[in-house]
């Protein structure tokens, strides 16, 4: 198999990113993310309304705000880390041979 070539003064100047800046980089993208997608979609969709229909225990409106906000975060965090993740070339990642 061939190896791409890896320039050694390229290699040299890249700086390792700190922890805290990798994380923040996911988080606040996709807290501003979170926040419009729970706008457009509490727009098209009454909480009350979602709540009748799944049957559950009752939950205020800003309940159920809070809780599609948080799912929301939640999927475009993992698909912001995910994005991280996959960029990286394939030399950096652990474990690859």
């Amino acid at each position: 198999m061939m190896k791409a070539a890896i320039n050694p003064t390229m290699e040299q100047s890249r700086v390792e990113i700190p922890v805290i800046q990798r994380v923040i980089a996911v988080l606040w993208p996709s807290f501003i993310t979170s926040g419009i997608a729970t706008g457009l979609f509490f727009t098209a969709f009454d909480p009350l309304d979602l709540m009748m229909i799944s049957g559950q225990a009752e939950i205020s409106r800003m309940g159920v705000y809070s809780i599609g906000f948080f799912l929301f975060w939640l999927l475009t965090a993992t698909t912001c880390g995910l994005t991280c993740y996959f960029q990286k070339p394939c030399e950096q990642i652990k474990g690859h041979r």
